[in-house]
């Protein structure tokens, strides 16, 4: 192999809890006592199951894969023959691959309907983290054979819901978990830009809906009981990333009402609020951090003012384009100088970071931070907003969800942070090895490929065509490759994209580099003093 990674160089670490070690003695006493009271089970066996240590992903499971990833492409079960046709809409049918469609799944290995071993190389659509039937997920399992309900209320948030909140206040201020007084100290700051609120939502949509919400709440009363908005009488104005036709399609926010007016839907509606001065968007350009002072600076007059500045780090739903760490700095110095409340947007990008959070990365103090996908691993829609003591501005019902607090959903991104928090150097090292593969491709078939774009499990393709991506993508799912293109965006060359999970090792990479390479061979030349790198 003549890679600088292979699975001898990294190895994942498979940490082991039970419920008793995660979650603690007292409370799993009070769950174990509470449960043989309703059901008179045997304390004793009760304590036992709490008491169960939870291999996350066994050695011998690691071989298995290992295995199946040589059949990827191959019929490895028969097909089915009559199936539900369903009943979506349009749209969806049009969408729609019941081929590809799930019968059973094993870590990164799917089978689909028509019985092909598939290799799942978007994480189900960017939010199967840890692939599917995870080890440690069993200590869902546990907590349901104990009794612990997932159904909760806002006003009776359970304890691991509560437990989750100071967890992620504690990562997301970057604290070691047994910082206690550390994080006592930031769940009190009353600071601007310190992260220690949590509201627990049910999708990614709603987390960022939460924060417009609080946005608006500086201009707008939400409630007649509210006292006079700060900004009163000034017409807020939303900023967004820009696609590079200078529209605001290249951002991604969610499917509420709202968010889809930041990125150019209901244009008529939007139009007619503009127009009565009730609120307006504008985009930012791409990596433009002079375009986004001149529009921050024309926003920041009477009878304007910028309500908040939205984006993502990786542009997923534009072609995986990365922002840069200095446009992302400046902007935020910018926004901070003129009480301009930042949102980051992690749904996409969160807990791939090996610091579990992109933005801190990049060295950012946003006000707000929603998350979500990969952090309840497919396992749960659950998401959150994270923000500051100065924008905790609504009610209970401003941004209540039934839903949003169940506790196994909490204990999902519980189990899955522990795993990521114990692979950090791991999931540095494949991702860095992916996008420099990808790299090499390009540099390999620059006919074909104008670029490699996003960042390490994050990373997309740009082909000089969108007919070449097509074929790109048809060749890679007659391989048993789940992957896909984006072929729409204005301006935006065609993309293939890509978000392998964090339990991908190197073979899954050279497996996925060398069927791109078959396929884009199909396609056209390579550089003329290229070779096929030696392979083991």
């Amino acid at each position: 192999m003549d890679t600088a990674l292979s699975q001898s160089t990294v190895s994942i670490t498979s940490p082991r809890y039970s419920l008793a070690t995660l979650l603690g003695p007292d409370y799993v006493q009070a769950v174990v006592e509470s449960r043989a009271y309703l059901t008179q089970e045997d304390p004793a066996q009760l304590l036992a199951l709490a008491g169960e240590e939870v291999d996350f992903f066994p050695v011998d499971l690691q071989g298995r894969l290992a295995a199946l990833l040589e059949q990827v492409g191959q019929a490895v079960v028969p097909a089915i023959t009559q199936t539900a046709s369903g009943a979506g809409t349009l749209a969806f049918k049009r969408a729609t691959q019941t081929r590809m469609a799930p019968v059973s799944a094993l870590g990164f290995i799917r089978v689909g309907e028509d019985g092909k071993a598939y290799l799942t190389s978007k994480s189900e659509h960017y939010h199967a983290s840890l692939g599917h039937s995870f080890p440690g997920y069993r200590l869902i399992e546990l907590a349901r054979r104990l009794g612990i309900p997932n159904a909760t209320h806002n006003n009776t948030r359970g304890y691991i819901t509560r437990r989750l909140e100071e967890d992620l206040i504690g990562a997301v201020n970057g604290l070691d978990p047994a910082d206690s007084a550390g994080l006592q100290r930031v769940l009190g700051s009353q600071e601007p830009h310190v992260l220690n609120r949590v509201i627990n939502l049910e999708t990614g949509s709603l987390a960022v809906e939460a924060a417009v919400k609080m946005m608006l709440a500086r201009f707008y009363r939400h409630d007649e009981t509210q006292a006079q908005p700060l900004y009163q009488g000034r017409i807020p104005v939303f900023l967004v990333i820009g696609d590079r036709a200078g529209g605001t399609k290249a951002n991604y926010h969610g499917t509420t009402l709202f968010t889809q007016f930041l990125r150019g839907m209901w244009p008529e509606l939007t139009g007619m609020m503009e127009a009565k001065g009730l609120m307006l968007v504008r985009s930012v350009r791409i990596n433009d951090a002079a375009h986004f002072a001149e529009v921050l600076a024309e926003y920041e007059q009477p009878p304007y003012k910028v309500a908040g500045f939205l984006h993502e780090i990786v542009l997923m739903n534009y072609g995986g384009i990365l922002l840069e760490k200095d446009y992302l700095q400046a902007a935020y110095r910018a926004c901070q100088a003129q009480d301009v409340p930042t949102l980051v947007d992690e749904i996409q990008s969160c807990i791939w970071s090996p610091e579990m959070f992109m933005f801190r990365e990049y060295g950012l103090t946003p006000d707000f931070v929603s998350v979500g996908k990969g952090f309840p691993g497919g396992e749960y829609a659950a998401s959150r907003i994270l923000t500051t003591y100065p924008m905790d501005s609504l009610t209970q019902f401003g941004a209540l969800v039934t839903n949003g607090q169940e506790e196994l959903a909490s204990l999902a991104y519980m189990v899955t942070m522990k795993f990521l928090e114990a692979n950090r150097d791991y999931v540095r090292s494949v991702g860095e090895y992916y996008e420099a593969e990808l790299g090499r491709l390009a540099q390999v078939y620059p006919d074909s490929i104008q670029s490699i774009e996003g960042s390490r499990h994050l990373s997309s393709i740009f082909f000089r065509e969108a007919e070449a991506s097509l074929t790109f993508i048809r060749a890679l799912n007659a391989a048993g490759i789940d992957i896909s293109s984006q072929t729409y965006k204005a301006d935006c060359p065609p993309a293939v994209l890509s978000k392998i999970p964090l339990i991908a090792t190197p073979q899954v990479v050279d497996h996925l580099i060398a069927t791109m390479r078959q396929a884009l061979d199909a396609i056209g030349p390579r550089k003329a003093d290229s070779r096929e790198p030696a392979r083991a």
